[in-house]
């Protein structure tokens, strides 16, 4: 039986489509080493240039090492042609085709499907299971219908449309039944889910949140512009995650206007503080170095970042994109050099590091329950004296023995998100388990110990410092 790797990039779109892949794949053993793999299945992401670049070196060192390559995802439009004729990927197919990948893989001859039937395809896959998770991402539109000025993706993934609420409610009640306790509402832009079909987004969380397995309900990034009156009375269910990530790109009215945004300054500003009243952790995308960002408008923006109850922040370089119209007008605003770009992703992103830091002392000093979901291990090296004072994830314990300091010590640990979707750490050593429980000591970060921990996929535990 052939050995088959799958290799995803980018967004947790693609995280799906991987999984549907491996649902449908028939007769091929799936592996998670590539070296070992007879085939390697590239799920691209074309978001950026360095995306691209980095589907391209990867497609090359496991073609050139004699691997089957076969590509496929977003960055088919732009990139497998090019991959194709470069024998650098056997076959290429596009996402409308994923479903089918079984046949393509056992053909003999090269296959080149680049079409994307107008963009109209939905899945129609139910997944049966994820394999090794206690969390799934349940894909529930496709699409967007956005003309931001920076933006490839609508291009790549089509308009905006809706799966159907049996499809997804089906999908998830399955899931729950083989051991899933978290989903996480996932597409391209899951605001506008229901839009075409005369539903609310709301409607469909309400639904989801009376299947007696699910346990936690996350949801992928959210436009501020579609979060309405409607959407803000469901924040109350008590198994929806204590944190959104809304897009807001920047927070300059001026590069708003620029980058074609449906958002305001002003409204986000008022949104980010009803939702931050009602205890949520805020996230958001931010794009630096657009064409127009000049020194007094990072200025203003920075200012107007500081207003922001927010707790995580996802910021990247501006990354020009054939086709989209800021690469169009580039010629007619300022550029910035890469260099101001760095500087200012560094310093944006440590003002979001210090609000998180903020945001988890109040937690820890108001006593909050924590609810932690188990997804995985991690080897962390900590210090003997203070443990609370300081961590750095390991990848090998062994190749750092050399360098341990005396007062260090390395902890094999479970890992999990809290609903504020900050990472926990929780040491193997003091554990003392049983069948189904587990109890012992938490350890976070220098800003809080977690403890009377019991797991049973979400574990509910006191801040004590």
């Amino acid at each position: 039986m052939l050995k088959v790797f799958f290799k995803t990039f980018g967004c947790r779109s693609n995280l799906y489509d991987t999984q549907v892949m491996i649902s449908s794949l028939k007769g091929y053993s799936l592996i998670e080493e590539p070296l070992e793999a007879d085939i390697i299945v590239i799920n691209s992401c074309t978001v950026t240039n360095k995306a691209d670049r980095e589907v391209r070196s990867y497609a090359r060192k496991y073609s050139l090492l004699g691997k089957k390559v076969i590509f496929t995802g977003c960055g088919v439009k732009h990139l497998g042609e090019s991959l194709y004729k470069q024998n650098l990927a056997f076959s290429v197919f596009a996402h409308s085709h994923k479903e089918n990948i079984s046949n393509i893989l056992s053909t003999q001859q090269r296959v080149f499907l680049s079409k994307e039937s107008k963009h109209k395809h939905t899945d129609s896959v139910i997944l049966p299971n994820i394999v090794g998770r206690v969390r799934a991402f349940i894909k529930i539109q496709e699409g967007c219908n956005f003309s931001c000025s920076y933006c490839i993706i609508p291009s790549v993934r089509g308009v905006a449309r809706s799966f159907t609420q049996a499809h997804i409610l089906e999908q998830i009640r399955i899931l729950s039944e083989n051991g899933i306790s978290e989903v996480i509402l996932t597409g391209t832009n899951i605001g506008s889910y229901g839009l075409d079909t005369g539903t609310h987004i709301a409607e469909l969380i309400a639904k989801i949140h009376d299947i007696a397995g699910i346990k936690r309900i996350r949801l992928g990034s959210l436009e501020p512009s579609q979060i309405d009156s409607v959407f803000l009375q469901i924040l109350c269910l008590p198994k929806l995650e204590k944190h959104l990530h809304i897009a807001l790109q920047h927070t300059s009215p001026v590069m708003l206007r620029i980058m074609n945004r449906k958002n305001t300054f002003e409204r986000d500003l008022e949104l980010f503080a009803h939702i931050a009243a009602k205890g949520f952790s805020l996230g958001t995308d931010y794009i630096v170095g657009h064409y127009g960002e000049s020194e007094a408008i990072f200025a203003e923006a920075l200012c107007n970042l500081e207003k922001l109850p927010l707790t995580h922040i996802h910021p990247f370089i501006y990354s020009p994109r054939v086709g989209t119209k800021s690469a169009q007008n580039k010629e007619q605003l300022e550029s910035v050099h890469g260099g101001v770009a760095k500087k200012r992703l560094k310093t944006i992103q440590n003002i979001v590091n210090q609000k998180n830091k903020d945001f988890r002392m109040r937690i820890a000093q108001q006593k909050i329950p924590l609810q932690i979901l188990i997804d995985g291990q991690k080897q962390v090296l900590f210090d003997k004296l203070d443990l609370e004072s300081t961590h750095q994830e390991i990848s090998h314990a062994s190749r750092h023995h050399d360098t341990i300091k005396d007062n260090e010590m390395i902890e094999s640990c479970y890992t999990g998100l809290d609903q504020y979707f900050n990472r926990v750490f929780i040491p193997h050593r003091i554990m003392e388990s049983s069948h189904q429980l587990s109890k012992g000591d938490w350890i976070e970060t220098s800003d809080y110990i977690l403890s009377n921990y019991v797991n049973a996929n979400i574990v509910k535990s006191f801040v004590l410092k």
